[in-house]
């Protein structure tokens, strides 16, 4: 049997094959083992600690989720913000302005004049 690689996650399919194994095997009667790890209480206890990392997993993702969302809408108020006060620049100030030249904009004057193209014969 080839080395199992646990860093991934298994497939949902052989999850679900897994729980109607351990579901079947509360229909058999006389079932014992040697090894401690397939014994009821211990696929019992597997099971529990399942359900509940993967109820925690799920929780946490939410959380992400709003908190993702809630920095998302963050940025674009700021976003906002600050192109509301990029016109109250120009607006105060003029787009020619020092004052608009320092949040961002290029002065009036300094912009490249559109050249005449030359006609083609």
């Amino acid at each position: 049997m080839p080395a199992q690689d646990t860093t991934r996650r298994l497939i949902p399919t052989i999850l679900q094959q897994d729980i109607d194994s351990y579901n079947g095997l509360k229909a058999v009667t006389g079932y014992t083992t040697a090894r401690a790890e397939a014994t009821p209480e211990a696929l019992q206890k597997a099971q529990a600690d399942m359900v509940a990392k993967q109820q925690e997993e799920t929780e946490k993702q939410a959380l992400f989720k709003a908190a993702a969302d809630a920095a998302k809408q963050a940025e674009w108020d700021f976003h906002n913000a600050v192109l509301a006060m990029k016109e109250a620049i120009k607006g105060q100030f003029g787009s020619d302005s020092d004052a608009a030249q320092a949040v961002g904009f290029k002065k009036k004057s300094e912009r490249k004049r559109p050249s005449k193209k030359k006609a083609s014969n």
